[in-house]
């Protein structure tokens, strides 16, 4: 095992681009703490080349590798006395496995919870007093929860359904357990309940009834006292995401008078006395605290651009991983102090974001714009970001970075369904899907174009998941628009993907479409981009996962067979893995072909600016 402390990882030692250096330059994640161990924590690196799990003393300073394997390790966690780590080990990135866990000090791997077959997780909750309550989710079962006494013995199922659930959180004395479930039918928009750890219920809040359709609502955390039944809760009753409490032992709910125009969630200091929010707005983010007496709004000094994860710690500091499109992560506390600083080379810098807005068919649409070096119009990709609920933002993020390097302008549009926009913008993403995006997508090409920016004969669709979806359905859907067109573990057979993919996700399209390929079968042709893939003209460029589970292989391979059929220029790269990589030199690997292929069938040869690849 290794510890990241000692490790210098430099990559090859002949010179390297920046954009490879990007890939390579070991980085953490925001390290986790146990609840009454707060020197003991866990996070995650790159640092062997591989996403890995690390424990780290801060006490002593010692740092450990938890995981090792082939395709890397991400989802840990350590129990709240800081005596074990438990990670989810399953096999080659398909996310279907089980818990295992590792005493903090090392030791050998054993499973968590033995009698617990393998399934795809579905939260993990774990109590003061040794309780565990583990989610899991399969195509027979649906979605299970089981409660694993403190004092052991075989888990005990509390819950099942065939629409999706999870986990939300255990509380303090490990009495309550709160649960997000979706009975109601609407993947999109979550109900709660709160039982006690034998299943029987202590009260529910469901948005979704009484005529207040598609409100959602999440789980952000038991108050961190014993006895104390109050959850605080996410809600969108006013139309984007806000914290209130919810005292689940009356019933009452308590708005938070948090006035900032943007969504805004949060979680309790330790000691229960405020609340660190973190409010998001127009792609970047900032932090504040609130002070649940006197209802005081203080902000937490962080740099302009985004924090992605932050904490509160025993003594009332605040540590946070933040980064902008132009700076690499960086782990900060508010004390001043560096929190895990990775040894080796440091990413290069890239170059900062403008912010556009368009008027699109559906409302104003926001966009991130990164120039090169030099005078436009310059060829321009379209980075389409997954999800999709989810934005793009003022973060530091290597792929774009590289293509900037390599001469191309890189645009990014948080088009309708994007969160980060309010309740009614990511809610707009119904039953026409994809091509909804799509044309938020195109309203923004044709500015791209019309202001001097990209060269329209020059401009390359790609994305990732669901950004290969809609990567796929715009060569077909605006085969004029799009000159080449990179697609990563896509959706590129609607139908197929539907019956093939976790059970999670079919819920999710249920919702998105309103029903099942069998119930909508129009709605899934028109939202397929296997549709349309004889319209396509731009060359293809794919590569997927043989283990992914949500974007299977089978529908990406009915969708190759088609181009082949056509004779249409595609290349295809598989490669053995799930939804994505966590290995550094594959994800190198992947964008290289990527880039090559798009200076190999660009139209006038690659750009002046462009940077060999190895």
């Amino acid at each position: 095992m290794t510890s990241i402390a000692n490790t210098d990882s430099t990559g090859p030692t002949d010179p390297m681009p920046d954009w490879e250096k990007r890939f390579r330059a070991p980085r953490v994640s925001l390290p986790d703490w146990a609840e009454d161990a707060p020197e003991r924590s866990l996070f995650v690196s790159n640092v062997t080349g591989t996403h890995e799990l690390y424990a780290w003393d801060r006490a002593t300073g010692e740092q450990r590798q938890v995981t090792d394997r082939p395709n890397g390790t991400t989802d840990g966690t350590l129990t709240p006395d800081g005596r074990t780590i438990w990670w989810f080990s399953d096999t080659d990135g398909d996310e279907f496995g089980v818990w295992m866990r590792q005493p903090f000090g090392g030791g050998p791997d054993e499973p968590a919870v033995p009698g617990l077959e393998p399934s795809y997780p579905a939260g993990l909750a774990i109590g003061r007093d040794g309780t565990a309550v583990v989610g899991r989710s399969t195509d027979d079962d649906g979605t299970t929860l089981h409660v694993v006494p403190a004092a052991g013995g075989e888990p005990v199922e509390i819950y099942r359904h065939r629409e999706s659930a999870g986990v939300g959180d255990l509380s303090h004395d490990s009495s309550l357990i709160a649960i997000e479930h979706t009975e109601h039918g609407d993947a999109m928009h979550s109900a709660l309940r709160v039982v006690r750890t034998d299943g029987t219920p202590v009260a529910e809040l469901d948005d979704s009834e009484g005529g207040r359709r598609e409100l959602g609502l999440t789980v952000l955390g038991f108050a961190p006292v014993d006895g104390d039944a109050r959850l605080l809760v996410g809600h969108q009753r006013r139309g984007r995401w806000e914290p209130m409490i919810w005292d689940t032992a009356s019933g009452d709910t308590t708005d938070l008078a948090i006035d900032l125009p943007g969504d805004v969630s949060a979680e309790w200091y330790p000691d229960g006395s405020a609340l660190l929010v973190v409010h998001s707005f127009q792609a970047r983010s900032e932090l504040w605290r609130y002070e649940l007496a006197t209802g005081g709004l203080t902000r937490v000094e962080t740099p302009a651009g985004s924090v992605s994860s932050a904490g509160a710690r025993p003594d009332g500091s605040v540590e946070y991983l933040w980064s902008s499109a132009a700076e690499a992560p960086r782990v900060r506390s508010t004390t001043g102090a560096v929190v895990l600083d990775p040894p080796g080379m440091k990413a290069p810098d890239s170059v900062p974001v403008e912010d556009t807005w368009v008027e699109g068919p559906g409302g104003t649409v926001h966009a991130l714009v990164q120039r090169p070096e030099g005078e436009g119009p310059f060829p321009t990709v379209f980075e389409v970001h997954g999800g999709p609920t989810w934005h793009d933002s003022d973060a530091f993020a290597a792929q774009p970075a590289a293509w900037i390097d390599h001469g191309f302008a890189v645009v990014r549009v948080n088009y309708r369904g994007s969160t980060g926009y309010g309740r009614a913008w990511t809610d707009a993403l119904k039953h026409r899907i994809g091509l909804i995006e799509l044309e938020d997508i195109e309203a923004v090409r044709e500015w791209a174009v019309s202001s001097g920016l990209a060269d329209p004969e020059r401009m390359v669709l790609a994305g990732g998941s669901w950004g290969g979806y809609l990567t796929l359905l715009g060569l077909g859907t605006q085969p004029k628009a799009w000159a080449l067109g990179l697609a990563a573990v896509p959706v590129a057979d609607y139908v197929t993907a539907y019956w093939d993919e976790m059970e999670a996700l079919k819920s999710m399209d249920r919702t998105l479409l309103g029903g099942t390929p069998d119930e909508v079968p129009e709605r899934f042709e028109a939202s397929s981009p296997l549709t349309y893939v004889d319209a396509v003209r731009a060359p293809v460029y794919i590569s997927a996962g043989v283990n992914d589970p949500r974007c299977p292989i089978r529908q990406v391979d009915n969708y190759v067979t088609r181009l082949e059929d056509r004779g249409h220029p595609h290349e295809v790269y598989r490669y053995d893995a799930g939804h994505g990589s966590l290995v550094v030199e594959e994800r190198i690997k992947q964008l290289r072909l990527e880039i090559d292929f798009a200076l190999r069938h660009l139209p006038g040869g690659p750009p002046l600016t462009a940077q060999p690849t190895r």
